[in-house]
This record gives structure tokens, sequence and C-alpha cells, in this order.
């Protein structure tokens, strides 16, 4: 008896993507276009972020496809939420917006691609494609600030930052004209100690001696 090869159904082998929008017309578009995509398939839309995460946990989506700015929860935050509830999961950010403080958060969030509404429909579809392969991929403008912001030298901490609480302490006191034996007194402490911590002070400070200790206490509102 010959035997009929199986047949792999749909569900079986496409991409299961979940389309997060709080406008009606784009999320009809969207499931419009990649339904006619071989491979991938549109198995729930919600309107708000809390509706995404909780179809999130329903249908566990390989990829969601996220907008940023909408009522109630936003994008960044229901990104994190819905990578709580599955790790695993591919969040492409798909937005008007190209802020910082809408772009570096939800980044941070764990958005795994970021694509702007006005990419073609291919370009959506093959970068659901590539986020279920786990390659990554950024719209070039979001690229471009990307890098801009990496080469941008980083602050350095402020030094007094190095500093123990004792230290801070003594730093305080010290920048208030106290001697060794006035701060001993005031913190419970031997001299020697105090002696101790104002030497450390000292050195994590780049300074010379008190009065610039002092000087620095002043400059970065450490003295009362």
């Amino acid at each position: 008896m010959s035997m009929e090869p199986e047949v792999e159904t749909e569900t079986e082998s496409s991409i299961r993507v979940l389309l997060v929008d709080d406008h009606e017309m784009v999320r009809i578009g969207l499931a419009a276009v990649l339904d006619t995509e071989d491979g991938i398939e549109v198995i729930g839309e919600a309107g708000s972020g809390e509706e995404g995460i909780r179809l999130a946990q329903e249908y566990k989506p390989d990829v969601v496809l996220m907008d940023l700015v909408m009522e109630g929860m936003d994008g960044i935050e229901a990104t994190r939420q819905v990578l709580k509830i599955n790790p695993e999961c591919k969040v492409i950010v798909l937005t008007s917006y190209l802020d910082d403080e809408k772009m570096y958060p939800v980044i941070e969030a764990g958005a795994f691609s970021y694509l702007l509404k006005t990419s073609r429909a291919n370009e959506v579809a093959d970068a659901i494609r590539a986020a279920a392969r786990g390659q990554s991929v950024l719209e070039s403008q979001v690229a471009s600030k990307m890098m801009n912001r990496f080469r941008q030298p980083q602050a350095a901490a402020p030094l007094h930052e190095e500093l123990t609480d004792r230290e801070m302490d003594v730093l305080r006191l010290l920048a208030q004209g106290k001697s060794n034996q006035d701060i001993a007194d005031e913190l419970i402490i031997g001299i020697k100690t105090v002696k101790f911590h104002v030497t450390n002070l000292l050195a994590k400070l780049g300074v010379d001696d008190r009065t610039q200790a002092a000087i620095y206490a002043y400059k970065n509102g450490l003295a009362e």
C-alpha cells in the first residue's frame, strides 16, 4: 500500500507573527501584506500594549511587530514585558519615530530590530525572516545614530564616586575646616584612622592637600 507524503501545515512551517499597533488601519494593512508572504503567518492583532502582552502569552509568537507610541502602555514597556514572558521571541519595532528618547530605551528593553513605517512591505517581511534566523535589522538612519552615539566619548565618572562612605564623611568635615582631632571626635574614630582616610581621599581625588580637597568638595556640592 502506497503512503501519501506528509504535508507540512502552514502553522508548522511559518513564522508566527503578532501585530501590536493602536491604529486599526495599520494592523489591517500589515496583516493583508504579510499574509501574501510565503512562510509568514499573522496569528493575532493587538490594539494596545496591554493586549499585546496578553496575546504574546497566549499565542507564543516567534516575532512581534511592535508600535512604539500607543495609548496606555507604550511599546517600550510592552517590549520589556513580552520578553519577560517569552525571552525567545524577537520584537521588531515598527514606528514613525526616530528620536533618541524612544529609540534607545526600546533597544535597551530588548528590541531585536528597528524599522520605520516608511519601510517597504518586502523590507518588513525580510526583517521578519531575518529575525527568525537570529539576524537583527536596523533602519539605516537608526544604525547611523547608534554608531554616532558610540563614537562620542563618554563622560568620566566624578572622582568622588570612588570614595567610600567614611571617606565622604571625612571630606565633608574637612571642607568645614575641621582638624583631624575634630573629625575624630565627631565620627568617634581614632585620629590615626582619620589620617588614613585623609591620605586615601587625597589620592583618589588627585589633589595635593586638604585645601584642594575642600575646594573640590565645594565645587561638586559635597560640602554643607
